[in-house]
């Protein structure tokens, strides 16, 4: 493709000089104010701006798809109109279970421009969890990409809900989108054609990432895209001469809104690869010339442990932007691959507040300036694990935590300009009552349960601990999974580790257990003498399980909840399992016996 020519002329990280880490937050505030000014410009009207300014720019690519500004300025209309020649309107859910492509930011960009919702279903997921989401939703409409219908069809027999089926993709299917489409006109919807849609409706539904139960469908208002988009093409400096490669799943917020939404608000270009790859990825960074990247921490992990590629330092990358790269991995990253600078946030789809490390400070995940604390307040509030909630005083009021000292992060709902964040919930009241913790510092106050431990530094920054159902409680001590994890991988022969509790009849709190990924120069004894030294005795893994590789979520997390549920019962686990022996100071063998002996209280933990 000849837009990638320019690759082969321009010498490595040539970018002009960014603005200074004021100037950044200065342009985020100046783009975000026009939301609340212009309640009805969407971003597909962002987009259709750009269409009239530079229409042959690129907007988004990809191995088999381009779209040029005015190409998908026409797309959207084409979806806007179809959707509304079926009776999709304002509210009416629409399911989406597609991957990685261009036409896949046309559809939903389409869909909600005439108020339809639409649900950015997991693509990994099939029979009953996939039912259990589409069922989350109830959409009137699925489209289905044709190579995942097998998937639709495994989940369909346990839906309760029965979505009319468009294939994407199935050029003579009746039911094929395609054939559909082939009528529908792909010029602008007049004012009179086009519903009355603001940025208080809502846009979209996006699951979380079910790592501790099933996953749940947060509500997505165009304010919070919107948002999304402005904070991110603010912060990161972006211009129309920018390209972000994008190659985290475009079903969730980050790779679908945040890596997209920021670069198509500022008028670049948008590198949608269907998946990552540590193989391919430096050659796509330099084949399409790119400038920014868009990433989770384990991809960073993952490329650091990579073999050395030809092309990891010929990129012009400026910046990689992300979430959860560990400070372990941090400066090794930047290094390697001579990335000038790295712009690590904390978010989550459903949250209602974000962190952002502007300063490029390793191993942090932000900080809140003191020009904005005060309308978007987060606190550290300490926790009490034996009932799973933040500690109270004797008045009733949370307790905050002093500097250095962990505690859940929390952030006060309520509007910005009286100084509060919007928490817009889930598809179920329940669930989202769930995540409120009221009267916290004052009668009647409300604010949002992040889930994640927190501490900050005498900087101001805030350093992530540990997710509160990753930190488990044994012998009485508080154990941080992550930490246990970080030092695992550190030891001679690990590739890779996960951590959690399990439980263990006839004892108090969850036993330790790790998940190990290792190479052949891997041994027992020099792991347990690692841990000896590095941990205390509680916090060391008591039970270890060898696998060939840990499972993920769709966006990069340990799936630790099949492993939790499996515990270390070897009639249940197929993989080899090690028991830590006290009493000889080494790992052994689980067996049948040894397990016949935990239960019964016979085997000394």
């Amino acid at each position: 493709m000849t837009v990638h020519a320019a690759a082969a002329t321009r010498p490595p990280n040539t970018a002009p000089a960014r603005p200074s880490v004021a100037k950044r937050w200065l342009n985020a505030i100046e783009i975000t104010a026009r939301i609340e000014r212009e309640p009805q410009r969407l971003l597909c009207d962002a987009i259709a701006g750009w269409a009239t300014r530079t229409p042959n720019a690129p907007a988004l690519l990809s191995e088999n798809e381009r779209f040029s500004y005015a190409e998908l300025t026409r797309q959207i209309d084409r979806y806007a109109r179809w959707a509304l020649e079926q009776g999709i309107g304002k509210g009416v859910i629409v399911g989406l279970l597609m991957p990685n492509r261009p036409d896949y930011l046309a559809i939903w960009l389409g869909i909600t421009k005439i108020g339809g919702v639409v649900a950015l279903l997991n693509t990994q997921l099939t029979s009953l969890s996939l039912a259990h989401c589409i069922d989350v939703a109830a959409p009137s409409h699925i489209i289905v990409a044709k190579e995942l219908n097998n998937a639709y069809s495994s989940a369909t027999p346990h839906l309760a809900s029965a979505p009319r089926l468009w294939l994407h993709g199935d050029e003579v299917d009746e039911s094929g989108l395609s054939v559909a489409l082939a009528t529908v006109k792909d010029d602008p919807l007049t004012a009179n054609q086009r519903p009355a849609v603001t940025i208080d409706d809502i846009a979209l539904l996006i699951y979380t990432s079910g790592t501790t139960g099933l996953p749940k469908a947060a509500r997505v208002s165009h304010r919070r895209v919107m948002s999304w988009a402005g904070w991110f093409a603010g912060l990161t400096g972006a211009t129309p001469e920018d390209r972000i490669y994008d190659c985290l799943p475009i079903y969730h917020s980050v790779g679908g809104v945040v890596a997209t939404g920021s670069l198509l608000m500022a008028g670049g270009s948008v590198v949608i690869a269907e998946k990552f790859s540590a193989r391919r990825f430096w050659d796509d960074i330099v084949r399409y010339d790119c400038t920014l990247f868009q990433y989770i921490g384990e991809l960073c992990r993952y490329l650091v442990q990579a073999p050395h590629a030809p092309n990891e330092t010929r990129h012009r990358l400026r910046l990689a932007c992300g979430n959860g790269l560990r400070g372990d991995v941090w400066d090794a990253f930047q290094t390697r691959f001579a990335i000038p600078r790295i712009l690590e946030f904390y978010a989550s789809t459903e949250g209602n507040f974000s962190l952002y490390n502007v300063e490029g400070e390793p191993g942090a995940i932000g900080r809140l300036p003191s020009f904005l604390a005060h309308r978007f307040p987060a606190a550290l509030v300490k926790f009490d694990f034996e009932t799973g909630l933040p500690m109270r005083d004797g008045q009733g009021h949370c307790i905050r935590c002093a500097r250095g000292e962990p505690g859940e992060a929390i952030g006060r709902i309520g509007e910005a300009e009286r100084g509060g964040g919007r928490f817009e919930g889930y598809t179920t009241d329940g669930d989202s009552e769930r995540k409120i913790l009221r009267d916290v510092f004052a009668p009647g106050d409300a604010w949002f349960r992040t889930g994640d431990l927190m501490l900050q530094d005498a900087k101001g920054f805030f350093r992530f601990v540990d997710r509160i159902g990753d930190t488990f409680r044994w012998k009485g001590e508080n154990v941080a999974a992550s930490e246990v994890a970080d030092i695992l991988a550190a030891c001679p022969g690990v590739i890779d580790a996960t951590v959690y509790g399990v439980s263990v009849p006839n004892h108090d709190g969850r036993a330790g257990m790790a998940a190990l990924v290792t190479d052949h120069g891997f041994d027992l004894a020099t792991l347990h003498r690692h841990l000896t030294e590095r941990l205390p005795a509680y916090a060391r893994p008591l039970f270890l399980r060898r696998r060939t590789a840990l499972d993920l979520t769709g966006t990069f997390k340990q799936a630790k909840q099949p492993l939790i549920a499996e515990g270390f019962d070897p009639s249940v686990v197929s993989d080899p399992l090690y028991v830590a022996d006290i009493a000889a100071g080494r790992y052994v063998a689980l067996d049948a016996d040894i397990f016949s002996r935990i239960t019964r209280g016979a085997f000394r933990l």
